[in-house]
């Protein structure tokens, strides 16, 4: 098998909108580089799989424009597009055997000749690990091996691109983990143009080159991984990357200091002079994740002081709820804590850990400010 061709996808402007004014997807732009990996990830019903579809196709597009390589597919019919698709339930003829699942399209749709469907076939199954399969019929096989069949009957097509809607959500957790590292061996060594739909937000930041953030139809943030977990562009970015989600406290920036109803925070004058350049607003909320929390020294009387309501032990991880006064929020430790449900407990964090967001807008007010302002952790805080 040839390695696959690559081909760059554009969408420019894309508008998904139904009967009653419903809009699905909403001015939609994304460049996807040749043989890169890039992972749409959203709640339900935010438009990830309608984004998936047009480009496959199977929806057709209200406004813009959707190009393959150079091509302006629009008005292309799905079997002429160059992709192949795997969808959450692989899709399998279940009268068929594994060889013919994985054949039957080509037969249908390409001028190769039986040999070479047979060779095609036989080395996708052995890159899938499905060669001795071959002869089975799906109900023969494990939830696994008919995921297996559905990817390998993908690249068999040798396609331009791969598109995936949510193919492993079928799968319980230990072998959607081992089938995730399956897909980015294949990817990586065909090297094509990959775009991939999930609700899982652990399977997007494992898997890609960038990940594409979506809600309600509308873009919210594209990066890199690491991109969208430190430099989240807005509340609802922070909140939905990270598990457990990023704490959210309303504060006012009065002077260098953070107030808020449970949580006063102190500044240091820089940091503070960077969130006044950033922002004319002083109605703010500051976000810390939970695993940048801390517990305060004894002897600190800095920090914020909370009652721990509930203890999750999670293997060597333990998730912490606690209440400051009204103020729910949460705290990851790593390793054996001391600390019993009904103790008060002081936890501090790091300043070059805060994120600072506009209130009225939920921006990030400094994610994308001058990197070359210095962040100092002169920091003291209380409760």
């Amino acid at each position: 098998m040839t390695l696959l061709t690559m081909s760059r996808i554009r969408l420019e402007g894309v508008r998904k909108r139904y009967s009653g004014n419903i809009v699905a997807v909403d001015e939609f732009d994304l460049d996807i580089e040749d043989g890169e990996f890039v992972t749409i990830v959203g709640p339900s019903g935010s438009g990830k799989s309608t984004i998936l579809r047009m480009i496959a196709g199977l929806e057709d597009i209200t406004e813009g424009t959707i190009y393959i390589g150079d091509r302006r597919i629009n008005d292309v019919q799905p079997q002429d597009r160059d992709i192949a698709m795997v969808f959450q339930n692989y899709a399998l003829y279940p009268h068929m055997t594994v060889e013919q699942n994985m054949s039957y399209g080509l037969k249908l749709n390409s001028d190769r000749s039986n040999e070479q469907i047979e060779d095609g076939v036989r080395e996708a199954a052995e890159m899938m690990g499905i060669e001795d399969q071959l002869d089975k019929r799906p109900s023969e096989l494990s939830g696994g091996q008919q995921q297996r069949v559905a990817t390998g009957r993908a690249i068999v097509r040798d396609p331009s691109a791969f598109l995936m809607d949510e193919p492993l959500s079928n799968l319980d957790a230990k072998l959607r983990t081992h089938m995730r590292t399956e897909l980015q061996r294949i990817q990586e060594e065909l090297n094509t143009t990959t775009v991939y739909v999930t609700h899982d937000q652990e399977e997007a930041m494992t898997m890609s080159d960038r990940v594409v953030i979506l809600n309600h139809g509308e873009l919210q943030q594209v990066g890199t991984p690491r991109e969208v977990f430190s430099k989240p562009k807005n509340t609802f970015v922070a909140e939905f990357i990270g598990s457990p989600s990023m704490n959210f406290f309303d504060v006012q920036l009065m002077d260098s200091t953070l107030t808020g109803t449970d949580v006063t925070y102190t500044l240091s004058d820089s940091f503070a002079g960077r969130i006044r350049k950033q922002s004319m607003n002083d109605e703010l909320i500051l976000g810390i994740r939970p695993e940048h929390m801390v517990f305060a020294d004894e002897n600190d009387s800095s920090g914020i002081e909370a009652v721990l309501e509930v203890r999750e032990p999670i293997g060597d991880d333990n998730y912490l709820y606690l209440r400051s006064g009204n103020t729910e929020f949460k705290m990851r430790v790593l390793g054996q804590i001391n600390h019993s449900e009904g103790d008060t407990i002081r936890v501090s964090f790091d300043e070059s850990d805060v994120h600072i967001f506009d209130r009225s807008t939920g921006r990030n007010v400094l994610a994308w400010a001058d990197p070359t302002s210095a962040v100092t952790s002169d920091v003291t805080t209380e409760a």
